[in-house]
């Protein structure tokens, strides 16, 4: 796989990682969430995994701010 292609596909994924359904869940849940998604994605292509956990966690708590996880 392409990076340019693992990068689009993570930073998609970090953002629905927050996203789910039936359970209304708090900004916290889809933060901690996200910030898990991003760090095993970050893990697997081999970059700092804590960059990607907080990517993946601001991702995750606010992507429902942008009306993504609706």
């Amino acid at each position: 796989m392409s990076k340019k292609l693992a990068l689009v596909l993570g930073l998609g994924l970090f953002g629905l990682a927050g996203c789910t359904q039936g359970i209304n869940p708090t900004d916290m849940d889809r933060g901690i969430i996200g910030a898990g998604v991003g760090a095993t994605a970050a893990h697997l292509g081999g970059h700092d995994v804590a960059k990607g956990a907080a990517i993946g966690a601001v991702a995750g708590a606010l992507c429902d701010d942008v009306r993504l996880c609706q």
